[in-house]
């Protein structure tokens, strides 16, 4: 079945970085649109990044310029770089992936930036 596992997330200073890993499983990963959301305390989940199966990606605008989306289809993981973190970037972050019209969520990784 499929799975996603996010992991990467942490307390950072502001100005910090931090990449946040989700390794998938139970799907063929190389040609899946794999995207990032984050949701924080009171907030709807909202989308962050996205990248298709051949390389192709998009950004929220609250996020580009400092976050940047990879894969390695190797090891059946998406990363999300992020610098510059901002305090309005704490949230748990969670990647996602759309398969046969069902979107499957790994479970989440905090982020919290704060000094």
């Amino acid at each position: 079945q499929v799975r996603l596992v996010e992991s990467g997330g942490g307390l950072v200073q502001p100005g910090g970085s931090l990449r946040l890993s989700c390794a998938a499983s139970g799907f063929t990963f190389s040609s899946a649109v794999m995207s990032w959301y984050r949701q924080a305390p009171g907030e709807e989940r909202e989308w962050v990044a996205v990248m298709d199966s051949v390389g192709g990606t998009n950004y929220a605008g609250s996020v580009k310029g400092r976050f940047t989306i990879s894969r390695d289809n190797a090891k059946n993981t998406v990363y999300l770089q992020m610098n510059n973190l901002k305090p309005e970037d704490t949230a748990k972050y969670y990647c996602k992936v759309v398969r046969r019209g069902v979107a499957y969520w790994g479970q989440g990784t905090q982020v919290t930036v704060s000094s």
